[in-house]
């Protein structure tokens, strides 16, 4: 149990919950309950890749910080435990979602997501493109569940998704900002501050409620 709550904690779960459950609310408008289970799960095993690759990834500067909510800084699993799983869960969870109800154009394109996600881990975090993964993975989150049924996504679920993600990253940001400086972590956010990221996510999020209402 101890082992299975860290994992989960390493998951981001929250956030992954959340992701978990649009993919749910829009598997029962393209589908139906049924399938929309399964495409909530196969969304959530995508999601474990993006967060245990971050927690491993971020364990020094997580350490460096006393993080201690974080599974791996306070002893709840150790990094071959959590390495072990995240080289299980890639295959997993790719075969899963083309298999699945997404099927190979939908599952291949929510893999694009994952893989921005991931890219964000190891490279976007650092620089003044740091929005860009967010923006690719909110726009193809709905976008995948239309395309597998067959259904072009209309504008607004691109664009609107787009920059509710770019929002998402400004206020994700905010709560470990100073930290993140420390570390030379220099995304947008960072680069202008948090009244700045503010402000932004505000804006960011008015403008997506125009488009998509």
């Amino acid at each position: 149990m101890k082992k299975f709550r860290g994992l989960l904690q390493a998951s981001h779960f929250i956030p992954t919950l959340i992701v978990t459950s649009i993919a749910f609310a829009f598997g029962v408008r393209y589908w139906w309950e049924g399938p929309a289970y399964v495409i909530a799960f196969t969304v959530f095993t995508g999601q474990l890749v993006v967060g245990w690759s971050n927690d491993l990834y971020d364990f020094t500067d997580d350490q460096r910080h006393g993080r201690s909510n974080k599974p791996l800084v306070s002893g709840l699993i150790t990094k071959a435990y959590l390495r072990k799983w995240l080289i299980f869960m890639v295959p997993f969870s790719f075969v899963a979602n083309l298999l699945g109800p997404l099927g190979f154009k939908g599952g291949l394109l929510y893999w694009l997501g994952i893989g921005c996600g991931v890219a964000y881990n190891f490279y976007f975090k650092f620089n003044v493109l740091s929005p860009l993964p967010y923006a690719v993975a909110f726009a193809v989150l709905p976008s995948c569940i239309a395309i597998s049924k067959s259904i072009t996504p209309p504008l607004w679920m691109w664009l609107g998704g787009a920059i509710l993600g770019c929002a998402a990253h400004f206020i994700n940001v905010i709560k470990d900002m100073d930290q993140d400086r420390e570390s030379a972590i220099r995304g947008l956010p960072q680069r202008v501050g948090k009244s700045g990221s503010i402000a932004t996510a505000a804006a960011l999020i008015a403008i997506a409620a125009i488009i998509i209402y």
